[in-house]
């Protein structure tokens, strides 16, 4: 079994604070995938700091093999006990979830994750240790498809104290009740952490009294997704360049008007244009058979790196996936690439478009090469595995 993962997060700021004292990292290694919420004692710059100097330690230290112990002892020894509280400068969840479906969490005093299975609250019996005078938890399990595993801060579990609910705000079984419900939707991670965010800031009522973060995790089938954009060199590799392409497994895409019709002489088949659309702005789609999305090249392709710079930079909520589901090109190539791609294929190809050669413009090949390269850039920030074939 070679199990693939899901991961999105998503933070909101203790109100009035301009920085968030929770810290997400998220780190691939050859055989595994790890994902790192640490939070910060207080709030604003100090927390902030605190989090992230958690968070890059344990990844840095993880990343290079480190077993637990090294990491608590070095933490532990970094950040030390606070003398005021006499309690952790800061907490942290680390869970790691191999390609071989074998998994592994620990949790030091941060909320316990919800682990959702065949739509249920899974509770997994843990191993309590001392490390450093600290008491760790940890979890060790098997994955199985569709498996879901939910990480937070504790200011999610304080939402609504005091102001919607009572004084000991939503507590960790209402919070996974609600996550149940969600992912009875099927929803993606980046879906599921969006809404559980967005329950959180209802809550507090858009001001939320603490930094409060939540990280989501699915255990997935391998998803990949191939993107064909602009025309080889050489005109002799026009057939090459498609024989490749159109092997490859999983989805696949092409996107440019000269490279569409590359497509359809090689394949015989037929063009055609798609005139009803939502988005005046967007350029028309169309549909060649045996392919999974035609768009138009380098402006669909810009408004698609919009969409995905907005997801990396955590300005989504659900409104942005109402935008992600629009019937549009560049809605449509971000959401495959958001929520349904594990890996990314691309083949592009380097002759410089003949539709543009003479237009005053200056359009030229650098164009389309810089928005690839800003693909690639934002796929692999997005934890995608890229691969690139130029032609």
């Amino acid at each position: 079994m070679s199990v693939s993962i899901d991961v999105a997060w998503k933070s909101l700021n203790k109100h009035h604070e301009e920085l968030c004292g929770d810290k997400v990292e998220i780190l691939k290694t050859e055989d595994s995938d790890i994902v790192i919420l640490a939070d910060g004692m207080g709030s604003g710059v100090k927390a902030n700091i605190l989090a992230t100097l958690t968070s890059k330690i344990l990844g840095t230290m993880l990343f290079e093999g480190a077993g637990i112990e090294s990491c608590v002892e070095t933490i532990a020894k970094t950040l030390p006990i606070c003398q005021v509280r006499k309690v952790a400068y800061a907490t942290f969840s680390i869970l790691q979830i191999f390609h071989n479906g074998e998994a592994y969490l620990v949790e030091f005093d941060n909320p316990d994750c919800v682990f959702v299975r065949d739509q249920k609250i899974v509770k997994y019996p843990y191993e309590e240790r001392v490390i450093e005078g600290k008491k760790i938890h940890e979890y060790r399990f098997q994955v199985r498809q569709n498996d879901c595993f939910v990480l937070m801060s504790d200011g999610v579990i304080y939402a609504g104290a005091g102001e919607i609910l009572n004084l000991q705000g939503w507590t960790w079984e209402s919070m996974a009740e609600y996550t149940l419900q969600c992912t009875k939707k099927t929803l993606s991670a980046s879906r599921l952490a969006a809404l559980l965010s967005q329950a959180c800031d209802d809550l507090y009522v858009q001001k939320p009294g603490d930094d409060t973060t939540v990280a989501v995790a699915r255990v997935i089938e391998r998803r990949v997704v191939n993107i064909f954009t602009g025309p080889p060199k050489s005109k002799d590799e026009d057939e090459k360049l498609m024989h490749e392409f159109i092997h490859m497994e999983g989805k696949k895409v092409v996107s440019g008007g000269t490279s569409a019709n590359i497509a359809a002489r090689v394949l015989h088949k037929e063009i055609v244009t798609k005139i009803d659309r939502s988005d005046p702005s967007v350029p028309p789609m169309a549909s060649i058979a045996g392919l999974d999305l035609v768009t138009e090249g380098v402006l669909t392709l810009g408004k698609t790196l919009k969409l995905l710079k907005r997801y990396i930079n955590d300005e989504f909520d659900v409104e942005f996936f109402d935008e992600l589901d629009a019937n549009n090109g560049a809605s449509k190539l971000a959401k495959l690439i958001i929520e349904e791609c594990t890996e990314l294929n691309l083949f592009v190809g380097t002759a410089v478009n003949e539709a543009h050669q003479d237009q005053e413009l200056g359009f030229d090949l650098s164009v389309r090469m810089n928005l690839v390269e800003q693909l690639i850039h934002a796929a692999e920030k997005m934890g995608k595995r890229v691969t690139v074939k130029y032609y």
